[in-house]
């Protein structure tokens, strides 16, 4: 192993490290969504924003939205 993770890149280590800890995370802590249900409301627009930028829609940018917000 000493070997694989030496030709490792940085990005990809801290990849697999946020990956492992996440998953050891979830195992000892449960999804705490998990028993919740979506409102129908919530699954509609969720739908809807899936097909949207399946067609190419990609919404407001970022820097519209914050100037929006007058968070700019």
């Amino acid at each position: 192993m000493a070997a694989t993770v030496s030709r490792m890149t940085k990005a990809e280590l801290k990849e697999i490290i946020e990956t492992t800890v996440e998953r050891k995370l979830l195992e000892l802590l449960g999804d705490p969504d998990e028993r919740l249900t979506i409102r129908k409301s919530l699954r509609d627009r969720l739908v809807r924003q899936r097909k949207a930028v399946a067609s190419g829609h990609r919404g407001e940018p970022l820097a519209e939205a914050a100037k929006r917000l007058g968070l700019d």
